[in-house]
């Protein structure tokens, strides 16, 4: 009997059996492949899933093997520099390809205690008022209070569930893929900006000198199968029809294809059965969000449902994941549809495009982008008071050091500059920092354990109100 199986060892599962594993939760990761995918579809962290890292104590692992990337405001093709005072303290994009994600992932949960089973193929699944019965490929049937469907955009869970996934299908294919060009690099590069002033669908970047490039080039109609990967041929007839030239590319490492569909879950949740990341939401990658979204759905439903397994979760915590996620999906699909909108070769989306590279140059539209697509903008509704309250606060400085040092342990935080308020009742959920900064212009404030603003003030009535909201009844333990 495991508390929560996780189907899918993606990021999204992985980053979600390690929030569970810090409270102590009994996880099983259950994935289908038996070994990590050889690519890497995805190729960089943003913002807020950097600071998510840095939370937990992870980022020095990441930064070890990324590279820092300046943070540019970009649309139809323009791209400006980010404006000044951005509300983060990690102002840049860290390249690293999935692969490396995912493994430090894995490294993380594992050494928290998850079980990560390989080669599990999950087909079948049952719930009752007690549990959720999983049943494999093997015909292993496993137990479990909840379970999380992390399974991806062709999520057998979600299936199984009969969770219905509206939106619109793929009207165009897009192919991607890592291999060899002989051409000279000079005219690769020439040939590239040259084809992108009217075909943003379209690249070769060089990948670390040796004569490799990721290429991405329109596919001449939609695939029936989009689980059949392209031929080489494939990509070479595409590459002449947009270039006039195949490259002389060469000698594939993998080969994909990805198309525009864009569909939203109908729900996230039913009964002792969750979704999250692509599993509840999929869209085209313009803009490299997909990964991102999904650490961030585990980061904010882990401590949730650990705290249903431990039985403190007040009513309805668990209801909230879905009423916080699901908004911030569904403003990332509009994001992908305006992006793949703008481009068309059409006049239309040119025109609009030529006028938000206009736009772009004012600081304010340049930092709701960049709030936007990294998603340190994001805000859930929990009610009034303070501007600060749903929106995670950045990593500020104090007398003892950083914010986000105090957060490793995912528990909830009263950071009191006022060294008046108190947390009693809750010490085995919340941690009570008397601490100052300049940086900090509040009195307190209460961190969720997903680093979420739950309130900020200095009455005591009124923090006393809020902490059974999101950590349930008092304890009767004494605080330290």
């Amino acid at each position: 009997m495991f508390d929560v199986i996780i189907a899918g060892g993606g990021p999204t599962g992985l980053m979600l059996a390690a929030e569970l594993r810090l409270h102590g939760v009994r996880v099983l990761v259950l994935e289908k492949e038996s070994e990590p995918a050889p690519y890497a579809k995805a190729q960089g962290l943003h913002v807020r899933s950097i600071e998510v890292m840095d939370q937990r104590g992870l980022l020095e692992r990441f930064l070890a093997h990324g590279r820092r990337r300046p943070l540019r405001a970009s649309l139809a093709g323009a791209e400006r520099p980010a404006p000044a005072g951005l509300d983060t303290a990690h102002g840049y994009l860290l390249a690293i390809p999935q692969t490396v994600t995912e493994r430090l992932l894995a490294e993380h949960a594992a050494g928290l205690g998850a079980e990560i089973r390989r080669g599990a193929r999950l087909t079948g699944l049952s719930q009752d008022a007690d549990g959720v019965t999983a049943e494999l490929g093997d015909g292993t049937r496993l137990r479990a209070r909840y379970l999380a469907g992390c399974d991806g955009g062709r999520s057998t869970v979600r299936k199984l569930l009969g969770v219905g996934f509206p939106g619109e299908p793929s009207r165009l294919d897009t192919l991607l893929g890592e291999m060899a060009a002989d051409e000279d690099p000079e005219a690769i590069a020439a040939a590239v900006a040259r084809i992108r002033e009217t075909q943003p669908r379209f690249g070769l970047l060089p990948l670390g000198g040796d004569g490799t490039y990721r290429v991405i080039v329109p596919a001449p109609g939609v695939a029936e199968d989009r689980g059949v990967p392209p031929t080489l041929e494939e990509f070479r007839q595409a590459l002449r029809a947009v270039a006039g030239t195949d490259f002389g590319v060469r000698a594939p490492r993998w080969l994909s294809r990805f198309g525009d569909a864009t569909r939203l879950a109908e729900r996230y949740r039913d009964g002792r059965v969750l979704l999250a990341g692509d599993a509840a939401h999929v869209h085209p990658p313009a803009g490299g969000q997909g990964l991102n979204l999904g650490i961030q759905d585990a980061f904010n439903l882990g401590w949730k449902l650990a705290a249903e397994v431990a039985g403190w979760a007040p009513d309805g915590l668990l209801d909230t994941y879905e009423a916080e996620r699901r908004p911030v999906a569904a403003a990332v699909l509009d994001d992908t549809r305006v992006r793949m909108h703008l481009m068309s070769d059409e006049p239309g989306p040119r025109a609009v495009g030529r006028l938000l590279a206009r736009l772009m140059e004012f600081d304010e539209v340049g930092t709701y982008l960049i709030e936007q697509v990294t998603a340190i903008g994001v805000r859930y509704d929990l009610g009034g008071g303070s501007a600060l309250v749903g929106r995670r606060l950045r990593d500020v400085r104090l007398r003892r050091g950083r914010l986000y040092e105090l957060t490793r342990a995912g528990r909830g935080l009263l950071l009191d500059a006022t060294g008046r308020l108190s947390a009693e009742g809750w010490a085995d959920r919340v941690d009570h920092v008397v601490d100052t900064g300049a940086e900090l212009d509040v009195p307190a404030v209460l961190l969720r354990p997903d680093g979420h603003v739950a309130w900020a003030g200095e009455d005591q009535a009124e923090l006393a109100g809020v902490l059974p909201r999101w950590f349930g009844a008092r304890s009767g333990r004494s605080s330290s």
